[in-house]
């Protein structure tokens, strides 16, 4: 690859003396890991661009899983992300890196995920809402086909009033006994329009979300939760 992407750094880590490995997330060619050969040198005019949530043009080549930078420049200034929502910005950047394979072009997602942090820059309420629209969009993207508007039993549409119970890789079966795992149709409708007007949809999202994610993130920790609670933010953590 030699032309110009845009890209986001997902991580940075200092590599040798004076050098960077970063892990990227670019338009055309998904998650990338990309050495920054001198990036940390005081000659370096990139010392400080090479930063998550600072969009950037980039170019890098080479034939190994790793490839070498060639050249990069900031578009425009970081987005202002701090507090609660610099925190919510570092779960969704682990996500990324955690579920998506390297060098998978995800077109779609990178739009998705430059929509996600300029919402979360521009808030000045609850996150939640946002990341629960990323996540789905995220499931989506990997291929994450579950029906959300008919029953997986007898391929009914789902009525409002009525609970269904979720069942990995089957879909919603109606149930009338409820369990972490039951949602009514209304919370169904409202996962398939990406829309959570109400707490308790909100909350259902967040259930679902969290079963949803949980193959792809397998049983470890996210390291972005345990920094969140380190410092003890006081609202709205991001869900892991």
């Amino acid at each position: 690859m030699e032309g110009w992407q845009r890209v986001f750094v997902l991580h940075a880590r200092p590599y040798s003396e004076t050098s960077l490995l970063l892990d990227i997330f670019s338009e055309s060619d998904g998650r990338v890991t990309v050495l920054a050969k001198g990036a940390r040198s005081r000659r370096s005019n990139l010392k400080g661009a090479l930063q998550p949530f600072t969009p950037l043009l980039m170019r890098w080549g080479g034939k190994g899983e790793v490839k070498t930078l060639r050249s990069a420049e900031p578009v425009s200034m970081g987005l202002p992300l701090s507090g609660t929502y610099l925190y919510c910005g570092l779960y969704v950047n682990e996500l990324l890196m955690r579920v998506l394979g390297q060098e998978i072009g995800y077109s779609a997602l990178f739009f998705d995920y430059l929509h996600c942090l300029q919402s979360l820059a521009a808030l000045d309420s609850s996150p939640e809402p946002v990341l629960r629209r990323f996540e789905f969009a995220l499931l989506t993207h990997l291929g994450y086909g579950v029906d959300f508007l008919h029953c997986a039993g007898s391929g009914e549409e789902v009525s409002d009033e009525m609970t269904y119970n979720y069942r990995q890789e089957r879909g919603f079966i109606a149930s009338v006994m409820p369990t972490a795992h039951t949602f009514t149709g209304r919370q169904l409708r409202a996962f398939y329009q990406r829309e959570f007007p109400e707490i308790d949809t909100l909350r259902a999202a967040k259930r679902f979300t969290r079963m949803a994610l949980k193959p792809y993130l397998g049983g470890r920790p996210l390291k972005s939760q345990a920094l969140f609670r380190q410092f003890q933010l006081p609202v709205n953590k991001p869900e892991e």
